[in-house]
């Protein structure tokens, strides 16, 4: 198993770049502040079943294929980019509708999955976690121990728990500054134009990020 020095010395690593916000903390705060508390936290989850996903990878050996090929680097990023511009229109575009979503809650229930899918998608094509994941995590498995792969699900499992926290700060914070802008459906309804043009940008800067190659 990780000993104890890896272990803190890899949740210390992985706190620095979680608290540093990036793709999914500025996507949990696009949808606390698009559609409210709710919707955050299962934005949360996503995205840290999405991060999950990419542990897997690497500790399969499929991270390996990603961090050294610029191609498919390159793809999933610009992917990921295309998907938040895609949710940063949508968002934009209904901005209006979100006075009575949130007097009414009607159809909660229904967006619930496709809230969670959103973030995983973002989670799974996070480029500063791709790299993270791909480049460092291997560096603190004791291969000398055994077990690569369990020692790499279990380092994972830490970062993602310090993220949850983290993420969930984060758009809590964002949804109670949303409940101020929603006693005026003007306001409520430019906050939600704020979001969407927030993940518009957000999917420009990740396009346009590049590799240090």
């Amino acid at each position: 198993m990780v000993s104890t020095d890896r272990l803190l010395a890899f949740a210390a690593m992985s706190f620095l770049l979680i608290i540093i916000p990036g793709p999914s903390v500025l996507f949990v705060v696009g949808r606390a502040l698009a559609q409210g508390k709710r919707a955050a936290l299962m934005t949360v989850f996503g995205n840290t079943l999405g991060a999950y996903a990419l542990v897997v990878a690497v500790a399969l050996g499929i991270g390996a294929v990603v961090e050294r090929s610029v191609l498919v680097f390159t793809v999933l990023k610009l992917a990921g980019a295309a998907y938040l511009v895609y949710l940063g229109v949508k968002a934009f575009r209904e901005r209006g509708a979100m006075v009575a979503s949130f007097d009414g809650g009607g159809g909660v229930a229904r967006g619930v999955w496709r809230t969670l899918w959103e973030g995983f998608a973002v989670g799974v094509a996070n480029p500063k976690t791709i790299v993270f994941f791909a480049a460092v995590l291997p560096q603190f498995v004791d291969r000398a121990q055994g077990h690569v792969v369990v020692q790499m699900l279990v380092l994972g499992l830490v970062f993602n728990v310090i993220a949850v926290v983290s993420d969930s700060v984060w758009g809590l914070a964002a949804a109670t500054a949303r409940g101020w802008f929603a006693r005026s459906p003007k306001r409520l309804a430019l906050v939600g134009g704020t979001g969407g043009l927030a993940m518009i940008g957000l999917g420009v800067t990740v396009a346009v990020t590049g590799r240090k190659d």
